[in-house]
């Protein structure tokens, strides 16, 4: 038996944002259910309950993250143009405090490619929808080529600033590709 996902209960709200938190720091390749659950005062037990399986906890978790981003890119609506749009969207990962969720967006993101029918199931098309509706809203007219390759370009500076820490370099990279989009 598990709890009604339509009507959460306070404790599974409450257990699931704890839990986000914890997979923000340490990711979800090596999600175990025990350690988890000691770490936000559950039981894996109880974890089970109210989520029905370790699967189903990660797709709320992986929702819960999509949550976080949708936030940031339903602030880029209407016609900006594409540059403008995506300066914004560079702003806000390359702000250190976006890292964690941007780590947790690359994991999920690489294992829903490999693991198409787990708990990540569509989560990378998915995540390639929104960015490309933000960026429709932001320039109508634009090419979806166009919108395409921004995306393409921002994702790449996204990884290079993930591994490097390079903001700097990798902002002036992505400016440069917005340069000859004026």
């Amino acid at each position: 038996m598990t709890q009604d996902s339509a009507s959460p209960s306070a404790r599974r709200t409450e257990l699931l944002e704890a839990a986000y938190r914890y997979v923000l720091d340490r990711g979800l390749t090596d999600l175990s259910l025990r350690p988890l659950a000691a770490a936000i005062g559950s039981s894996p037990r109880v974890l089970l309950f109210l989520f029905g399986s370790k699967d189903g906890l990660i797709r709320e978790l992986l929702a819960r993250a999509r949550a976080d981003e949708l936030v940031l890119l339903d602030r880029l609506d209407g016609p900006v143009g594409l540059a403008a749009a995506a300066e914004r969207l560079w702003a806000w990962a390359a702000a250190p405090e976006h890292r964690p969720l941007l780590r947790l967006w690359v994991e999920a993101y690489g294992r829903s490619l490999v693991e198409p029918d787990g708990p990540w199931a569509g989560f990378a098309k998915a995540t390639v929808d929104d960015w490309l509706g933000v960026l429709a809203a932001c320039d109508p007219g634009a090419d979806p080529a166009r919108r395409t390759l921004v995306l393409a370009v921002l994702r790449g500076a996204i990884l290079d600033l993930l591994a490097t820490g390079d903001t700097a370099r990798t902002g002036s990279a992505l400016r440069l590709h917005l340069d000859q989009l004026r």
